[in-house]
């Protein structure tokens, strides 16, 4: 059987982050991450929640591998899950992997009963201060 006769194998959902060495550790600089296919399953009903999750962060030593993060948000598709818990859950999970100097979820999430949430949570690593903002004309 040569390489090409062999069966494909793909991936599917997990709970595994790959990293790789952030390329200039020594600057801060924002890693914006917009992940608009998200979903999860309401606890109380069973019916899917879909959201855009948003991570920005200021990596120290590592970066998120993207195909990772995406597995990942993936494993979340058949798990029931409120608003609140499962958007700290992704940043316990990444702020582990990734150990950044700043991480920000927000996790919007679609119109369910009239109603919209969005659920923002924050990391900073000890000692870390965010740089003043500069303001241009």
């Amino acid at each position: 059987m040569t390489p090409s006769d062999a069966p494909q194998t793909r991936p599917g959902p997990s709970k595994d982050l790959e990293t790789f060495e952030n390329p200039r550790i020594g600057r801060d600089y924002v890693i914006r991450i917009r992940v608009p296919e998200f979903t999860c399953l309401c606890p109380k009903t069973g019916q899917p929640d879909f959201a855009t999750i948003h991570i920005d962060y200021i990596p120290e030593r590592l970066c998120v591998e993207l195909k990772g993060l995406k597995l990942y948000m993936w494993s979340f598709r058949d798990e029931g899950a409120f608003h609140e818990d499962v958007t700290n859950q992704i940043l316990d999970t990444v702020v582990d992997a990734v150990e950044p100097r700043f991480m920000r979820i927000t996790a919007d999430f679609f119109v369910r009963g009239g109603i919209y949430t969005t659920v923002v949570a924050e990391h900073r690593a000890s000692g870390w201060e965010a740089p003043p903002p500069v303001t241009l004309p």
